[in-house]
Formats: C-alpha cells, sequence, structure tokens
C-alpha cells in the first residue's frame, strides 16, 4: 500500500487527491487544522457566489471514496510535523494555499482600520481566525486597495442592502453590522488603469445591479475605445462595463468610485485610520507605473488591502520569500515533499487552475514513489496523534456539522455557519 498525506483540503488539494485516488493501492489522507473542509471554498469565495460553492459538491464525492479520508482538525507544526509526516507517509502533498494578506508597505499601514483582504473576507466568510475582527463601519468612507476580483468582492459586500444577502450564507456578525453600517463612498484604488485590471466581467457586472449603490469611472482615465481591439475577449468585456459605467452615471445613495492611475502613499489618522494619501500615476512603455508627485485625499474610516496573498513558511521547508511561496522545482521541494496550487505557484489563477495543477503533481508524486516503501501510512498518523490525545474530526463529523449548519439557517439562506472551532466541535458533542 502506497500513503499520501495532503496538508489543506482546499481546491488543490481535492483535486490533487482526486487524481491520486484513481491509482491501484494507495490510501490517501487530507489534513486541515480546522474540523471543516474545504479551505477558501467556504471562507475565501464571496458568500453571494452559492453557485462556485457548489464545486465542494464534487470534493464530497473524492471524500467518500474508500482510499480517501478527511482528518479535520489536526495542525501540521504542533500536532504533527513534516519530518513526522515525511516519515510516515510516502509523499507529502503542501496545498496549504496563501492565507497571509501580503504587507501593505506605507506609512500608516499599522494603524486601526486599516485590514488585509484575507482578513477581511474571513471576517464575513465566518473563518475562525477572523470571527472577531469587529472592522470599523461607522464612517461613511471606504478605501479599497487593489484592482482584482477581491476588491470587486469586498466593495460589492461593504455596498449590498440586508435583502440583497438572501440565499447567501454570510455569517451573521457580519449581515448585523453591514445592516447598521454608515459606509457611502468606496474607493476602488488601483496603480495602473482599465487595460491593467484583473477583473472579470461577471464580477464586475454584478455591480451595476446593486440596489442601493453606483459604480463611477471617469471617462479621462479610460483610453480611446479603438484601443481595446487589442485585448482578449474576456479583458474586452470588463473594460466595456468600465466604459458603461463611466456613461451611465447613476444617483444612489452609496458610491463606488474606481479611482485609476491612484497609487497610495499613506495612511493618516489620530489614533485610527481617517485618510488615505493618494499619489496619481503614469504608465511608462513596460506599462509600469510611476508617481507624478500629484497627490490628493480620500476620506476613510475603513482601508481594506486588497494587493495579494502569501504562504506562511513553516519551519525546514524551503521557502521563496519574494514570492511568498514554498520553493520547489515545479512542484518537488525535497524527496518525499511536495507543492501544489497557490503553495506552489503563488496566489494565481482561479479555482479551476487547481485541477490541471493537482494532476501535474499527482503524476508526480505516484512516479517518484513507485509501488511505495512499506511505511504505515494512516495508522502510523491516528497512533501518533492517539499518544498526543488528539482527536481528528473525521468527514462523517463534518457532514454532522454542516447539518446543524443547515438546520440553524432561517429566511432561506443555505446555512449558519459555526464561526468558532467550539461550536463546530460542540456540533458533534466534543
Amino acid at each position: 500500500m502506497r500513503h499520501v498525506a495532503i496538508v489543506g483540503s482546499g481546491p488543490a488539494g481535492y483535486y490533487t487527491a482526486e487524481s491520486l485516488q484513481k491509482a491501484d493501492d494507495i490510501a490517501v489522507d487530507v489534513i486541515d487544522r480546522l474540523p471543516v473542509p474545504y479551505g477558501l471554498i467556504r471562507t475565501g469565495v464571496a458568500p453571494d457566489h452559492q453557485s462556485i460553492k457548489a464545486v465542494s459538491r464534487r470534493y464530497e464525492g473524492v471524500a467518500l471514496t474508500d482510499n480517501v479520508r478527511f482528518v479535520g482538525h489536526v495542525a501540521v507544526g504542533s500536532d504533527v510535523s513534516i519530518d513526522e509526516l515525511t516519515d510516515l507517509y510516502d509523499a507529502v502533498v503542501l496545498a496549504t494555499g496563501a492565507p497571509h494578506d501580503r504587507p501593505l508597505e506605507i506609512p500608516g499601514a499599522d494603524l486601526p482600520g486599516v485590514i488585509g483582504s484575507a482578513a477581511f473576507v474571513g471576517w464575513y466568510n465566518g473563518h475562525p481566525d477572523f470571527a472577531t475582527l469587529d472592522p470599523p463601519l461607522d464612517a461613511p468612507g471606504v478605501a479599497v486597495i487593489g484592482n482584482g476580483n477581491v476588491a470587486l468582492d469586498v466593495a460589492r459586500i461593504l455596498a449590498k442592502t440586508p435583502a440583497e444577502f438572501a440565499g447567501s450564507d454570510i455569517v451573521a456578525h457580519a449581515r448585523d453590522a453591514l445592516s447598521a453600517s454608515a459606509v457611502r463612498h468606496i474607493h476602488i484604488l488601483g496603480r495602473r488603469g482599465p487595460h491593467q485590471i484583473a477583473m472579470t466581467p461577471k464580477e464586475l457586472g454584478e455591480l451595476g445591479h446593486l440596489e442601493r449603490a453606483s459604480p463611477r469611472v471617469d471617462p479621462a482615465d479610460l483610453p480611446a475605445e479603438g484601443d481595446d481591439a487589442m485585448l482578449e475577449p474576456g479583458m474586452r468585456k470588463s473594460v466595456t462595463h468600465l466604459r458603461q459605467f463611466a456613461a451611465n452615471p447613476i444617483a444612489k445613495p452609496v458610491t463606488i468610485d474606481f479611482d485609476f492611475f491612484a497609487m497610495p502613499v499613506a495612511i493618516e489618522g489620530d489614533g485610527r485610520v481617517q485618510r488615505v494619501i493618494v499619489e496619481r500615476t503614469t504608465l511608462d512603455a513596460d506599462l509600469r507605473s510611476h508617481g507624478t508627485g500629484e497627490t490628493y485625499t480620500i476620506e476613510a474610516g475603513l482601508v481594506v488591502s486588497c494587493i495579494g496573498y502569501q504562504t506562511p513558511p513553516i519551519p525546514g521547508v524551503p521557502y521563496e520569500h519574494g514570492r511568498g511561496r514554498f520553493a520547489s522545482d515545479e512542484g518537488r521541494i525535497l524527496p518525499g515533499l511536495y507543492a501544489v496550487g497557490w503553495a506552489r505557484r503563488g496566489p494565481s489563477g482561479t479555482i479551476g487552475t487547481n485541477k490541471p495543477d493537482g494532476a501535474r503533481i499527482a503524476e508526480l508524486v505516484l512516479e517518484d514513489i513507485g509501488r511505495g516503501a512499506g511505511k504505515a501510512g494512516r495508522a502510523g498518523l491516528d497512533a501518533l496523534l492517539a499518544s498526543r490525545d488528539v482527536a481528528p474530526v473525521t468527514f462523517r463529523d463534518w457532514r454532522r456539522i454542516e447539518a446543524a449548519e443547515v438546520a440553524a439557517a432561517l429566511d432561506g439562506r443555505p446555512r449558519e455557519k459555526f464561526t468558532s472551532v467550539e461550536a463546530m466541535l460542540a456540533a458533534i458533542g466534543r
């Protein structure tokens, strides 16, 4: 029997498990520090994007096969070390994602009210690490830094009415806080222009259908319309949305302003964030942004930085600090140790990008381990955890947690998520 451990139960982890479980004579353990699976599908995808979250049913099919099991509520690093896993398994695949925010390195970034998107998204999605975040929503202005889909998600969630969250799985504490929010002016700041955004048409189009919020674009920021012909089709559709926002501004109580060619250079405030100093930029021939020296001020009681993510280092595992990911040779880190998904590539691509990535890493693993080395695998892990009084959460346990969340839902919501590990464990009688 060949034994493989996958650390992380998000898309990269389960796509890798899906490819591995098709092989003969193999047992795959998917280990996660939380008692619940699916990673960013549960805590990263916007709560009002339920169709995207439905991919978890595919992962459930993998988890219910005989040769794959979920080992939840086990922390690699404290409950079990990487070295111990590599001793027990023929291969260990790190699918830990990139759950940490890339730091915003400007003066004032440490002021209260400056929050990274991983934390803010985790807050409204019920991640136990961020359930007590309590972001300040008592001022009319918000600055969202970044020009990707995460910035759009943050702006959209801030702008929605309580009724617009019907059918979502936004958690109760966020729903209540947002319903009492004083936010009325949201600025999305990007260093470059409309042709350099990383926003997809669907997410941009949603802003045009918000009940009380209107997206606005300064026509002067848009390039000549004929230049759009050079863009790939998806980007062209995205820019078309921006042109429509510029051409048809609608007066609504909440505004979402796209500030292009805008580089935050400082955050100021007396004891908490109150304003953002922004420098206007210009692009050189290589489309790199440069400050012009001209600045303006945005009044903001909350700043959400959506400038990217990074994988946290693990002691003893080679790491690329400049890129925020594990150092590997196309996925091979060390003998018997691999990386997949954002832990390998860095934070790039969509959920679907992890499917071919997982298949490729599975190929490498099967190629390298041959028929296996007779290691202890899951029996050895179970014995080790039992000796440390660590009781893993099984997939059957997870389904009981899920059933309790569904039973607690009101008003047509798909579930009422538990936002603490203690509540998750209580649902299974621990």
